[in-house]
């Protein structure tokens, strides 16, 4: 049972955390699709972004309440963003910036 629940974790905080990586990309995702009309918005692109964020806090809090191990999928730094919290322009400027130099 327990490592059905990794299993599922694994695949929803890699399917919230590309996502959010689809956001930061200005990439369609399914949110555009719940609102077309929005997307002449420039305001729309930050709500997006926040939106993907809080799914992916919202999974990895439920992973930790089950004691789920959650940051091997992510780097230390990004890591630490989840954990902060905080959505800024610092998490969207650096949030692939340890990926972008090991490349």
């Amino acid at each position: 049972m327990n490592s059905e629940i990794q299993s599922f974790f694994e695949e929803k905080l890699k399917a919230s955390k590309n996502h959010f990586e689809r956001t930061i990309d200005c990439k369609h995702t399914e949110f555009d699709d719940l609102y077309p009309y929005m997307n002449e918005q420039p305001q729309f692109f930050w709500y997006k972004r926040y939106v993907a964020w809080q799914e992916v806090l919202t999974v990895v809090k439920l992973a930790e309440d089950l004691k789920v191990e959650w940051k091997e999928l992510f780097s230390e730094k990004q890591a630490k963003y989840i954990e902060s919290k905080v959505l800024d322009a610092k998490v969207l400027d650096c949030w692939y910036e340890e990926s972008k130099q090991e490349q």
